[in-house]
């Protein structure tokens, strides 16, 4: 009985911080179709920074049709050039690699040098858009009088260790987001998606670009905690019907680009950073309360137990991958393991074949 009791409590929990993180990710603003008003200043270019994207930079270019879009080739060793260069994208090299900087930031900064236009919009080569996705995204930066814009896609997986880990690891992050903090401009909560972020030049300019955040491997964090320090109206949306995004397609991009990230966040946010350790030790309790169901040979309620969680998780997993979401949850936690020692013995990772 004692197995039942445990393993009820360990459910409450999961149910309610599940559906907290949902509450929290939704609280952000909707990016809606929308057009420019007459008279607006909509002069812009798409800026791809793109290091060995050959299987994806193709479509990202293709959808963002109607745009000026350069794609920086970060000294990349597969056809992305090429194929960008077919998909409609004017291609630039990015400088050669200074000193402390990392890749990401050097390709932005660089193809900022190379443009000219009011408007930038960084996007990464693993995302693709709905037509009009551009239009709508400045005329809603236009209508509230914006000098930035993040935007999260909608997240897109294809194989089982996608589908089994990045819906959990996507909703668990947003356990730690307040949004209304992170678009209160007075507010030291600070949170941006390199994936896809809209800024005036101007501005850009002003906070020294991404040349004030070029050791940075979570730059887009970095980077919103300047736009919070120099008073930047900016705001953080949510695009699922305009915006994709596939970040990973194997478990070991996915293990290697969570293990850079996760605890070098912490030092950016580390009040998020504290919900989303607690709430990642939360759902680990599944776990032993499951053991102890397996153990006293309660099966019926195991099985129901199993389904508990898959509906806690379905908002965020949206299909039958959600019977996986347990599984995700071992699997993310071996991650964040393997971050925090490599962090706390100051390990390098490696991410396409550059120390991070």
């Amino acid at each position: 009985m004692n197995a039942i009791i445990l393993a009820a409590a360990a459910a409450a929990l999961i149910l309610c911080f599940a559906a907290w993180s949902r509450y929290r990710y939704l609280g952000l603003p909707e990016l809606l179709p929308a057009r420019l008003p007459e008279g607006v200043d909509s002069d812009h270019v798409v800026i791809i920074p793109a290091r060995n994207e050959e299987g994806a930079i193709g479509r990202a270019v293709r959808s963002l049709a109607g745009s000026t879009v350069l794609v920086v080739d970060d000294h990349s060793t597969d056809r992305t050039a090429e194929i960008a260069r077919e998909a409609g994208a004017e291609v630039r090299g990015a400088q050669p690699l200074p000193p402390g900087w990392l890749g990401k930031p050097n390709a932005c900064w660089s193809g900022v040098g190379y443009t000219e236009s009011t408007w930038i919009l960084f996007v990464d080569a693993d995302t693709w858009f709905e037509p009009g996705f551009v239009q709508s995204l400045l005329a809603y930066a236009c209508e509230h009088e914006l000098t930035a814009v993040s935007v999260f896609p909608r997240l897109e997986t294809v194989t089982l260790f996608e589908k089994m880990i990045l819906p959990y690891a996507f909703g668990l992050y947003f356990t730690g987001v307040n949004p209304k903090n992170v678009n209160n401009i007075i507010h030291k909560e600070c949170l941006a998606n390199g994936q896809c972020l809209l800024i005036k030049r101007a501005a850009y300019n002003f906070l020294g670009g991404h040349r004030a955040v070029a050791s940075s491997v979570v730059e887009d964090v970095a980077f919103a905690k300047l736009l919070k320090r120099h008073r930047t109206n900016y705001r953080v949306l949510r695009a699922e019907r305009l915006a994709h995004v596939r970040m990973y397609d194997s478990l070991r991009s996915i293990w290697k680009g969570f293990e850079k990230n996760s605890f070098r966040f912490l030092k950016l946010n580390p009040r998020t950073g504290a919900w989303v350790i607690a709430s990642s030790i939360v759902m680990m309790n599944w776990l032993p309360a499951a053991w102890g169901l397996w153990y006293y040979a309660y099966d019926f309620h195991l099985v129901g137990f199993w389904l508990l969680i898959a509906l806690a998780w379905l908002p965020w997993y949206r299909s039958w991958s959600a019977l996986l979401a347990p599984l995700g949850i071992v699997f993310f936690q071996a991650i964040a393991l393997t971050a925090m020692a490599k962090s706390l013995f100051g390990w390098k990772s490696e991410w396409k074949g550059r120390p991070v």
